[in-house]
């Protein structure tokens, strides 16, 4: 059985709730320490993400010099997110029962854990664009570059994904002093990481044919 079966996020809302029914008029609360910073930084998140997001493709638009490929390089980053959610929903709603696995939610760790799922999940369409470009130039077409891209990268694209997966283990079962946060990184990280893995194999591929051949169709007409 777990000690901590709560995030730091539900024991503040709960106590907000606590404080509206039971505090009487004239009487108020306010947060300090940690309680404050996170509910400062809860409502930066959405802008955070954003601005990651825009820097990654403005870096990359940079490096390839065109707005393209950084297109369908970000496009697969909503993989990682999907899968990121998808495991804070099965460890706060079926893993916790019985006292399996501690509760968390969509705190503030889980929230750094998803901005560090930007750089990660871009990493393995970055390889199969940039080998795809390789073989387009070697005079293959767009469908046939995609595919041998995915052939050649794939024991590259799985032996670091697999190994990063591995290691985000230890922080999904961390123990002691600030094992909340390690939880929270450790599940987002994982769980993204290994959703993008499996989903950018087959969708990056699809992505780089279709936006590819459209651009080509638009600059020959």
């Amino acid at each position: 059985m777990f000690k901590y079966r709560y995030s730091s996020g539900q024991a503040i809302k709960v106590m907000e709730e606590v404080a509206k029914e039971t505090l009487p008029n004239g009487f108020g609360y306010e947060w300090t320490g940690s309680a404050l910073e996170e509910l400062s930084a809860g409502g930066a998140t959405a802008i955070i993400f954003g601005l990651g997001f825009v820097l990654v493709f403005l870096v990359l638009a940079a490096q390839y010099e065109s707005y393209i490929d950084p297109t369908i390089i970000m496009l697969t980053v909503p993989l990682s997110t999907l899968g990121a959610l998808l495991a804070i929903w099965l460890r706060a709603n079926l893993l916790q029962e019985g006292g399996f696995w501690p509760v968390i939610s969509n705190d503030i760790y889980a929230q750094v854990g998803l901005l560090m799922l930007i750089g990660m999940a871009s990493k393995n369409a970055i390889l199969i664009v940039e080998s795809a470009n390789e073989f387009v130039e070697q005079g293959l077409e767009f469908t046939q570059a995609a595919i041998a891209a995915s052939k050649s990268r794939f024991r590259p694209i799985m032996m670091t994904s697999l190994s990063g997966i591995v290691g985000y283990i230890p922080l999904m079962t961390a123990s002691g002093a600030g094992a909340l946060s390690r939880w929270s990184i450790g599940t987002v990280s994982f769980g993204g990481y290994l959703v993008a893995t499996m989903l950018s194999l087959a969708i990056a591929p699809i992505l780089y044919i279709v936006i590819k051949t459209f651009e080509k169709k638009v600059l020959d007409s």
